[in-house]
């Protein structure tokens, strides 16, 4: 590996699926570090200067948002993909808020990550050719996880927004998200 390799953080707390990232994006070339949880991704971020890192939104204890705030404020210029099997909307454009250039949902592969990180107008220029329109499940599905992420995670409150019985919202809420 030559010095000229870019500095790769993974944030996540599935060590076969972490141990699989990092050995794929070692072979690419990367100088790639693996951090369990928020408070080992704070300790890299303290000992290496990073170029790019995937950020798991489920870690074990922690938000994978909150990784996201404490890296951007240490390593200002270190690009961020948030990568979560829980993708919603809110969670989503919280993560580019607080300063994600993108957003993949799991299960993703090497190259889709690395494509993550290219410019925004490819990003864009595929997507505008690749539409597709969500299922009605779908749309009901990020619309609770908008009115649930506005409720701070209350949801008696959310599902007296939502005018349906709070029971109906909790067996929603425990479902796998719907496919697009």
């Amino acid at each position: 590996m030559t010095d000229t390799a870019q500095n790769f953080m993974i944030v996540e707390d599935d060590p076969v699926f972490g141990m699989v990232l990092q050995r794929a994006l070692s072979r690419r070339g990367f100088n790639v570090h693996h951090a369990p949880d928020m408070a080992a991704a704070l300790q890299l971020s303290q000992h290496h200067q990073f170029d790019k890192a995937v950020v798991d939104l489920k870690l074990e204890q922690e938000s994978g948002l909150t990784v996201i705030a404490e890296l951007k404020l240490r390593q200002p210029a270190m690009e961020i993909v948030m990568l979560t099997g829980y993708s919603s909307i809110s969670t989503a454009v919280d993560a580019i808020k607080l300063g994600a250039i993108n957003y993949l949902s799991k299960p993703a592969n090497v190259d889709e990550i690395l494509a993550c990180f290219e410019s925004v107008a490819a990003v864009a220029t595929d997507d505008q050719q690749n539409i597709s329109y969500a299922s009605v499940e779908r749309r009901e599905w990020e619309y609770i996880q908008k009115v649930l992420s506005e409720n701070e995670g209350n949801v008696s409150a959310t599902a007296r927004c939502l005018g349906m019985h709070r029971r109906t919202l909790q067996r929603k809420l425990q479902k796998r998200p719907v496919k697009q």
